[in-house]
């Protein structure tokens, strides 16, 4: 499970550990929380560190986890960079330089990473079968216009999946997403106004275990016939046809 240490990626490893399942809790640079992750699991648990970025560094952790637990049944690609406030790249009032460097740092990790991911799991999941499920947001349908790589990196991971989900089913590999709207997490506390809370009818935004109980589902064998799926999850916030 990649981007697990923290926020939705940690609320996914504590409810697959819930239900007996062994967990590789992914990194990039937060060992300390990535093992007191691991300890507040129990035993049979692994920590994995890689750069989403670097695709030989992704290829390396996905088969290290595949050793240390055995097999993989599971991907759920969960990193992943936004960016608030530091990366913001409008079009007017960002050099060129700047343009490039948010484009391609958050394509190497949202969709690259991912993609790396999903080839590397699927290669141990080819005889066995198995999920991938995809976090991708509700920015890849309304649009981002303060970050907008963000949001094309997030509408081609959906189509990534759904290409996936075809090329995939018949070796019993499902490929699903979830795509939220915001969500309480450390990243996003600071940036979670009345008016952020007010865009849902519901006057909030997601809670973390809210997005894991969906990709849990998502992961079982009952939701095989939901590969292909982009599972919306943002309170009504954003409509779509």
């Amino acid at each position: 499970m990649t981007g697990s240490s923290r926020g939705i990626g940690r609320a996914v490893a504590q409810l697959f550990a819930a239900g007996g399942d062994r967990v590789a809790i992914h990194h990039r640079n937060s060992a300390a929380q990535a093992e007191a992750l691991r300890a507040e699991l129990g035993a049979g648990h692994v920590v994995v560190q890689a750069d989403m970025g670097d695709a030989e560094a992704v290829r390396r952790m996905v088969d290290e986890a595949a050793e240390a637990l055995g097999g993989l049944d599971v991907l759920v690609n969960n990193a992943g960079i936004y960016g608030i406030r530091e990366r913001e790249h409008p079009v007017f009032g960002t050099s060129f330089e700047q343009w490039q460097a948010a484009w391609q740092r958050t394509f190497d990790v949202n969709l690259f990473g991912a993609a790396n991911a999903a080839w590397a799991a699927a290669q141990h999941m080819r005889e066995r079968g198995g999920r991938i499920i995809n976090v991708s947001s509700r920015g890849a349908f309304r649009g981002e216009p303060e970050q907008p790589s963000y949001g094309a990196s997030k509408a081609a991971l959906n189509a990534m999946g759904q290409s996936l989900a075809v090329a995939l089913a018949p070796y019993g590999i499902g490929v699903a997403a979830v795509a939220p709207g915001f969500v309480e997490t450390e990243m996003a506390a600071a940036h979670l106004n009345d008016a952020i809370l007010a865009q849902s009818p519901f006057n909030r935004v997601a809670r973390p275990e809210e997005i894991a109980a969906a990709v849990h589902w998502l992961a079982s064998p009952e939701a095989q016939w939901a590969s292909g799926s982009i599972l919306d999850l943002n309170g009504a916030s954003y409509l779509r046809t």
